[in-house]
């Protein structure tokens, strides 16, 4: 849920800060990765619908 709150910009200072001294950095590259892939993947999916249908 971390990286999902900063991937928008809504995590609060205190979940950071708790995220930066408790946290694995493998666990939020990883997560990192995966959701920017996921984002990059769903506008890929929009963009060609839209491009079809107005072809």
């Amino acid at each position: 849920m971390s990286v999902l709150a900063a991937g928008f910009g809504v995590q609060s200072k205190k979940s950071r800060q708790r995220d930066f001294e408790h946290g694995k950095p493998v666990v939020f590259i990883v997560t990192g990765i995966i959701f920017t892939f996921l984002f990059i993947a769903s506008v890929m999916m929009v963009v060609s619908t839209v491009l079809d249908k107005a072809g």
